[in-house]
């Protein structure tokens, strides 16, 4: 309650919060598994083209590490659907969202590799440019501010210290 008398937040035990922040982050990991099982299933098919044995030593490699992050952020965003099925009915939801929440971090920062490492790629073999790393290096920042600094912003921000 605040001083004059309101209430501030929702009025919900322990299960209900975890019952409500588990429905919130599986319609977020929707999204990002979406895109990067799209984004990885077209990474599995560059290796079966003609152009592939025609790649530089270099590319080949900024490939192949593109498809192990994009197999690693696959595992971690499909892993919450996992856990909630080995672990449901087992009175663990709120340990499971924590848990699920951070393999969903895990899973966006290694999406955010993914995505890094398939741009310089794509732009290194497109153009063959010097500007390419820098192009690359905007981009990544532009992901920085939209998935990390404009959230991390706005909770320091519109937080308050008995807000959790």
């Amino acid at each position: 309650m605040t001083q004059d008398g309101r209430r501030r937040g929702r009025d919900e035990t322990e299960e209900e919060r975890a019952d409500r922040m588990w429905g919130e982050l599986i319609q977020e990991v929707r999204v990002a598994q979406t895109g990067v099982q799209i984004l990885f299933g077209f990474l599995l098919t560059v290796v079966f083209q003609p152009k592939y044995a025609q790649l530089a030593a270099a590319d080949r490699t900024i490939y192949i590490v593109t498809v192990v992050l994009g197999a690693c952020a696959t595992g971690a965003l499909i892993g919450p659907v996992s856990l909630h099925r080995l672990v449901s009915g087992r009175r663990v939801k709120p340990q499971a969202v924590r848990l699920a929440s951070r393999m969903t971090f895990v899973g966006l920062v290694l999406l955010l590799a993914t995505m890094t490492s398939s741009l310089l790629l794509i732009l290194r073999v497109a153009t063959h440019d010097s500007y390419v790393p820098y192009l690359v290096s905007a981009v990544v920042v532009w992901y920085l501010v939209c998935w990390y600094g404009l959230p991390l912003w706005a909770r320091r921000r519109h937080t308050t210290g008995s807000d959790s």
